[in-house]
């Protein structure tokens, strides 16, 4: 998980100060100490742990305290609105041009994930723009870099240009021409990249951009070298102002000090970030969301957006039925599993849930593709009429089905015993109006309108079985 170090630090620094009626400077100190140790393990620029470290204790010694929070809370708020000002404050878009295309030219070292990121940030333009991007291939330098991005756009039905020699000013030119022909709303240029920073590249790159005057520089950077993402980002926006960051391979970096360092340092703003291999794995960066995952606070605006983008909300508004009339079957049990899987881990999910992720009940929970695995081949292994009606499973059924699937018995019998507490426990939330909860479509739906009741006394009491009732059903 991306800043998992990080976040336990910082959370365990905060957590003696939160449930304080009185914060010394003492207290401050302390705390000060161990988030600096934090961030230095974590990689940050020592010069931004330093400048981030003498504000937080100037605001938290000079600034009055809130009608609504204690002191301790005070200073997690203090923390929380400096880590959010590090990143950048506010969301960054690309730049658009004018008229089309917009023109957005990749640069970066070689390994971050250049080309592969290119695909993404274009299938991130269809399905949020609903775009016509078209590739220029301008790396005509490494061995087969032109076939992985002939092959990433045929995954996404988008052209290519590209034509033989290695004149990589003309060819972008030419693939510039043929973009404004097809009337393409963006173009984005794949550029060569080098193991470092040299002046060979340098002047290409500097040339291209010359030629064409792109909208967009964005360099692509691995997460996962630390501060000397920093020092190649420096380096390439000393040459040509770029005018923003996309981070890859955030999902592994548990430290985190390029996303913390970044922008502080050259300025720019962090515009994406890629968190895994598939092309659909490129979310918007969001600083005030990034600083609240870090403390632990959860992140529900990314994941109704995660809900919205991956949720069918016919789909979900028939389950909901399902649930209201005790139908729920195992054929729609198949189909959440697949749409929840969409969204990614469900420990991470759990995570964007405020107060989730120092629940210890949850700390454990987990959905890995071998459980999932697990489950479809005991699904499959039922006849159609056991699945539409879980109630025909008596035991000699479980013993076929265990022999089918390859597994234990008692896994069998476990796997339906958590699906039928599970029913149960959806088929009560959906009597309480509450049945949003099982698509997540957005905030100005049934889910919207049930968080609105979740600090009522009833919505906690079930929420507290509920957990009980998570818990069984994932371990």
């Amino acid at each position: 998980m991306a800043f998992e170090n990080l976040s336990k630090r910082i959370q365990k620094a905060l957590k003696n100060l939160t449930g304080k009626g009185r914060v010394s400077e003492a207290d401050i100190d302390q705390a000060s100490r161990e988030i600096r140790l934090a961030l230095l393990e974590a990689d940050v620029n020592f010069k931004v742990v330093k400048d981030f470290i003498k504000t937080i204790k100037q605001k938290a010694l000079g600034q009055e305290v809130q009608g609504s929070l204690n002191p301790g809370q005070q200073v997690v708020k203090i923390v929380n609105d400096e880590l959010t000002k590090m990143m950048g404050s506010d969301t960054v878009s690309l730049n658009k041009a004018d008229h089309i295309p917009t023109i957005i030219m990749m640069v970066g070292l070689q390994g971050t994930g250049k080309t592969t990121t290119a695909g993404k940030l274009a299938y991130h333009l269809q399905k949020t723009e609903n775009a016509r991007p078209m590739f220029i291939a301008g790396d005509v330098y490494r061995p087969a870099a032109i076939d992985q991005l002939q092959q990433i756009g045929r995954e996404l039905n988008m052209p290519i240009y590209t034509e033989p020699g290695q004149d990589v000013v003309q060819i972008v030119k030419n693939g510039l021409k043929q973009a404004e022909a097809d009337k393409n709303d963006y173009v984005i240029i794949d550029t060569a990249g080098r193991l470092e920073i040299d002046e060979q590249l340098m002047q290409e790159l500097a040339d291209i951009k010359a030629a064409v005057h792109p909208d967009n520089i964005v360099l692509v950077v691995d997460s996962m070298t630390g501060q000397a993402a920093t020092t190649v980002a420096e380096g390439f926006d000393k040459q040509l102002d770029i005018t923003g960051v996309i981070l890859t391979k955030l999902d592994g970096d548990t430290r985190g000090g390029a996303a913390l360092s970044i922008r502080a340092v050259t300025g720019k703003p962090i515009l994406f970030t890629g968190q895994g291999e598939k092309l659909t794995d490129l979310a918007a960066f969001h600083p005030d969301r990034m600083a609240s995952r870090i403390l632990g606070m959860g992140d529900m605006l990314t994941l109704i957006e995660k809900a919205q983008q991956d949720y069918d909300e016919q789909e979900a508004a028939k389950v909901a039925e399902k649930m209201r009339e005790n139908t729920f079957d195992f054929n729609d049990f198949i189909d959440q599993l697949d749409q929840v899987q969409k969204m990614g881990p469900l420990d991470q999910l759990l995570k964007m849930v405020p107060g989730m992720a120092k629940n210890p009940q949850l700390k454990n929970v987990q959905l890995s593709d071998k459980q999932i695995a697990h489950t479809k081949a005991i699904v499959y292994s039922m006849t159609p009429e056991e699945r539409e009606n879980p109630d025909l499973l008596k035991p000699s059924r479980r013993r076929r089905i265990a022999y089918g699937a390859g597994l234990p018995l008692a896994q069998v019998n476990r796997m339906i015993k958590q699906f039928q507490q599970a029913r149960d426990m959806m088929q009560k939330m959906a009597k309480g109006n509450m049945s949003g909860l099982a698509g997540m479509p957005g905030m100005d739906s049934p889910m919207g309108r049930a968080a609105a009741r979740r600090m009522s006394k009833k919505f906690k009491k079930r929420k507290r079985k509920r957990l009980k009732h998570v818990k069984r059903f994932q371990s």
